[in-house]
């Protein structure tokens, strides 16, 4: 596969060090963004979720569209709003939820990887479908380690933290940008509303009678006001879970917790433990991004498989 260099850096340098200064400054954060990398593992035990982008999908092809390794730090922006310059030229990946997008106030017709020269003024509008859009810079964000991740976790407050209008982030050195065709590089986000998410029953499910797993299955529930990072509610006719006593477990990201409301709960990037409610079924790793996209009032339905 060939490959596209990216076009030379600004002169501008470090002092004493002679290399390019590379700079990320935050013009407007919008409405919530966060750096993100793939996530702290092995931590379960000890009570740490993973954290990590919402849409996994979507942060690694950003990644890869600019040259990163994919476990590099980048930008989630919720909602959009966000509004960035440079210190130094740059190409930068715009994934996820489809924003329009502005290069000094000019419309990006493709705004996939656009190359945003130093001093430029990068800015994102609100998406047209979705809800999280990942902004990666070749180089990558060099943002400080907690427990060997730059991952924002909002549940927990480990990682760096929020992104706020007029900050300035470093960012690593430029990589090298490969030649593919950007046709080919899209994002999966919910269309008209509507989501069907995949999942595999248990662990817990045997504490449901046959009456709740049908109802699970065969309703059309709605991603309630309650959804954010941690999770997704849905709202629909509740299961009769009645009363348990669990110890707490450890979930992961994708879990249908269940908790005494009856309305099920999709555990997204920041979840907890269970805190002693029954996890019914797991979403797909794939479908659980779908449900990261989604916004409050969307349709979801969940497919068992397996």
């Amino acid at each position: 596969m060939t490959t596209l260099l990216s076009p030379p850096s600004s002169p501008t340098a470090a002092p004493c060090t002679g290399r390019p200064v590379a700079q990320l400054n935050i013009v407007r954060a919008g409405v919530a963004t966060s750096i993100q990398d793939l996530g702290r593992t092995g931590l379960a035990h000890l009570g740490v979720p993973r954290a990590g982008p919402a849409d996994r999908r979507s942060f690694t092809l950003a990644n890869r569209l600019v040259g990163n390794a994919e476990n590099t730090p980048a930008l989630e922006v919720t909602l959009g709003g966000l509004e960035l310059t440079l210190s130094v030229s740059r190409y930068v990946a715009v994934t996820g939820a489809p924003v329009p997008v502005t290069l000094d106030g000019a419309r990006v017709a493709d705004p996939v990887r656009v190359y945003v020269p130093a001093g430029s003024r990068l800015t994102l509008g609100r998406p047209w479908v979705g809800c999280r859009t990942y902004v990666a810079i070749s180089g990558g964000i060099e943002a400080d380690l907690v427990l060997g991740s730059a991952a924002r976790d909002s549940l927990t407050g480990l990682g760096p933290e929020a992104v706020r209008s007029g900050s300035t982030l470093r960012l690593g050195s430029a990589r090298t940008v490969p030649d593919v065709p950007l046709e080919l590089a899209f994002s999966r986000v919910p269309c008209g509303g509507r989501v069907t998410a995949r999942f595999r029953w248990g662990p817990r499910h045997d504490l449901f009678d046959a009456a709740d797993l049908r109802r699970l299955a065969d309703t059309s529930w709605r991603i309630s006001a309650q959804a954010d990072r941690v999770g997704a509610r849905l709202t629909g006719p509740p299961l009769e879970i009645g009363s348990v006593d669990l110890p707490s477990e450890g979930t992961v990201r994708g879990a249908i917790q269940v908790p005494p409301s009856g309305e099920p709960i999709v555990f997204l990037s920041d979840h907890p433990v269970t805190g002693g409610y029954p996890v019914v079924g797991v979403v797909t790793d794939a479908d659980t991004d779908l449900v990261a996209q989604s916004v409050p009032g969307d349709e979801l339905r969940l497919l068992p498989i397996g």
